[in-house]
């Protein structure tokens, strides 16, 4: 797997920004005031390219609703090395990165600092990242789900293409906007539509494009409280995701982790425990559950 920009994934354990390595997200700088303008949220389809362009927006402006509601200099439970300025300082050069990305289309490598343009915050922080989601809006808007571009996970065999970068780009506004919520003390579940489609995007997205998987073959099911499933196949080409879970033909899991979309997504983001006191409930081989949170592609 080639290690993809530090702007690109969702951070599990991350350290501030830097604008030293190309790809990164851009220093935080100084965040300025923190006021801004809050958006009101409606429910959209995560299956739906312009569904998908609405879930930027919504789940950008609670991020950012959120952030208001903290306390100055907060810091950010799900990302203890941050304060809530350096997370919208990540999300807004993240945004800004593939917002460059998109525009460069059809481009097939990934844009060096200097080709994104405000990618370091300045002003009011709120005011900047609220542009900088619109930026990524419209450049994805602009090119249409079909147009291509690069990824860091075409190794995956996922499109690489706007459309794709879209619905990765909700999930990445999904976790922190959730992450903001923590810091304000008000935590709240992903919304479950988002959580599932999510969850879809990570499996095959970001685990397809781990390397090997470093210990014996095995096969997790990861089983959503709402009706759905996944099964993650592990070997030592790495981690390939198959829709449903055992049975029907297929060969019986090694563990079952079931729980709400929203706990298995933050769970794979490290911002929920694994062991058997938290919110999962896992059947099978504990210990194969515990490998697979510590060699998540978001580690």
């Amino acid at each position: 797997m080639k290690t993809p920009p530090p702007s690109s994934p969702l951070p599990s354990r991350p350290s501030p920004p830097s604008s030293s390595s190309p790809g990164s997200p851009g220093s935080p700088g100084s965040p300025g005031s923190l006021s801004g303008t809050p958006s009101a949220a409606t429910p959209h389809r995560p299956d739906a390219f312009d569904g998908r362009l609405r879930l930027i927006e919504e789940r950008s402006a609670a991020l950012r609703s959120a952030v208001r509601a903290a306390p100055a200099g907060a810091g950010v439970p799900g990302c203890p090395d941050w304060t809530v300025a350096d997370l919208v300082a990540h999300v807004g050069a993240t945004q800004r990165f593939w917002a460059a990305v998109v525009a460069a289309s059809p481009a097939r490598r990934p844009l060096a600092d200097r080709e994104v343009p405000r990618r370091a915050p300045e002003g009011d922080l709120l005011e900047w990242s609220a542009a900088g989601t619109a930026e990524l809006v419209g450049a994805l808007r602009a090119a249409g789900p079909g147009a291509p571009c690069w990824t860091w996970w075409a190794e995956s065999g996922t499109r690489a293409t706007a459309g794709a970068v879209a619905r990765q780009q909700v999930r990445e506004a999904a976790v922190h906007a959730r992450d903001a919520q923590g810091a304000a003390g008000a935590p709240e579940p992903v919304p479950a539509e988002v959580a599932l489609d999510a969850l879809d995007e990570m499996l095959h997205a970001a685990f397809g494009a781990m390397d090997g998987w470093p210990d014996s073959p095995a096969r997790v099911a990861l089983v959503a409280d709402e009706g759905r499933a996944w099964t993650l196949i592990l070997d030592a080409t790495g981690a390939s995701a198959i829709r449903g879970s055992a049975g029907a033909g297929r060969p019986e899991a090694d563990a079952t982790v079931s729980a709400p979309a929203s706990d298995l997504l933050l769970a794979l983001h490290r911002r929920l425990p694994w062991d058997e006191d938290g919110a999962l409930r896992v059947t099978g081989e504990a210990a194969l559950v515990r490998q697979l949170a510590v060699w998540s592609p978001l580690g």
